[in-house]
């Protein structure tokens, strides 16, 4: 469907915009185009929550505050979380539809799918929500930028913390597919160069509902800390039953590689707190984060979440090179991007590399317990910067070897 920035125009307002743009210099017209995106999510099932409608909110602040106005189009669909079906509407909307870039795809597979279609069509895609590394990595196209964080920057920056914290022995619970695999994958090859184990290991599908079997292994296990990949619903239902089977009464530390604020607000702090993790925005960091959450929350009745957060950073920059290049070729766009840092609410010290991954600083923090929460949404606290460098994989380690 079709979200106009703006209401309808009339017909005064259309010839007075026009006889504007002939008058205006040529490097005025040029700087503002008519520009259309596509946000494609999961609006209803398992990260509807992360990214869903709320990708679609993000996306219309950054309009707004581009200052491009109804010369942007905003389109959105539910890729249901199927490749086919996220492949098929992105060629549908680059190919026929006029859609210059598009925004989040949550789901590894799909945000896949969907790369290999940006770089067929040859048009620019901002991953905002999937995690794997292979977009940017052995799957780079030059078209496919990952954007608010990957699998290695959530892995490296998690065994630094846990390790840290003295937690050296892990039981890994995770989700039986690409995204899953590679950061339990991920996981032990960077808790082992730190000098720690993993204990064991366990797969479960998407969906899952009853972890038991899976939480008396990890229990048999003995290991100090237990890790989940899991996000979403299957996030919410596992750590449930870890209060249930009582495995932190037992000494075992629980924790995930990344938290997201919908999650927490769904279990609650009392279950939660004290839990470590890594994230990449958080809305209450200061000033820049809360004006914007506080437009965002004003509509969508909840906090931000890092990847909605990073769908209006990648589409604020994306206007941006667009203003700057005075057009919506890729290559320019692509090109404008890659040649100077930049900071906005989200992103801070950020640099998009050849291979289309964005480095920006990492968060590590702290879930609060009941006691000390004094307004609201007011779930974390921020232990410390994980600087941008340090976080993601240096480019002379990339399997990105074309150049782009």
């Amino acid at each position: 469907m079709s979200h106009p920035t703006l209401g309808a125009v009339t017909r005064r307002t259309l010839l007075g915009t026009a006889l504007a743009g002939l008058a205006a210099p040529p490097t005025l017209r040029a700087q503002s185009p008519a520009v259309k995106i596509g946000v494609l999510t999961d609006m209803g099932t398992v990260y509807a929550d992360y990214a869903g409608p709320g990708s679609v909110e993000a996306a219309r602040l950054a309009i707004v505050d581009s200052g491009l106005g109804e010369r942007v189009q905003l389109v959105s669909a539910d890729h249901q979380n199927k490749p086919d079906t996220g492949a098929g509407l992105a060629r549908a909307w680059y190919d026929n539809q006029g859609v210059d870039a598009i925004f989040d795809c949550p789901t590894g597979s799909v945000a896949l799918a969907v790369n290999t279609v940006a770089g067929q069509s040859r048009k620019l895609f901002f991953c905002s929500t999937a995690i794997l590394d292979r977009l940017t990595e052995e799957d780079c196209n030059g078209y496919g930028m990952a954007w608010t964080w990957d699998i290695y920057s959530v892995a490296r920056s998690s065994v630094q913390l846990q390790m840290k914290r003295g937690l050296d022995t892990w039981f890994i619970i995770y989700q039986d597919y690409a995204s899953g695999h590679a950061l339990a994958a991920t996981a032990r090859e960077r808790l082992l160069a730190a000098g720690g184990r993993v204990v064991g290991q366990v797969a479960h599908p998407l969906g899952t509902v009853d972890f038991s079997s899976y939480l008396l292994q990890a229990q048999a296990s003995r290991a100090k800390f237990v890790m989940f990949t899991a996000g979403g619903s299957d996030l919410i239902n596992a750590l449930k039953q870890v209060r249930e089977f009582g495995l932190m009464q037992r000494g075992q530390q629980i924790g995930t590689m990344f938290t997201v604020i919908t999650d927490v607000h769904g279990i609650g702090l009392e279950a939660l707190q004290n839990l470590n993790f890594v994230t990449a925005f958080y809305w209450d960091r200061d000033e820049q984060t809360r004006a914007f959450a506080a437009r965002f929350l004003a509509t969508r009745r909840k906090q931000p979440t890092m990847f909605q957060a990073g769908v209006y950073s990648a589409v604020t920059q994306y206007l941006n090179a667009v203003k700057a290049t005075g057009g919506t070729k890729a290559e320019e766009v692509r090109g404008w991007l890659r040649e100077r840092p930049f900071e906005d609410m989200f992103a801070r010290n950020a640099r998009l590399l050849p291979n289309g991954r964005l480095i920006h600083d990492m968060l590590t923090a702290r879930i609060k317990a009941p006691s000390e929460q004094k307004h609201p949404w007011d779930y974390y606290e921020i232990l410390g910067v994980v600087p941008a460098a340090e976080a993601f994989r240096p480019l002379d380690q990339s399997q990105c070897r074309k150049p782009f």
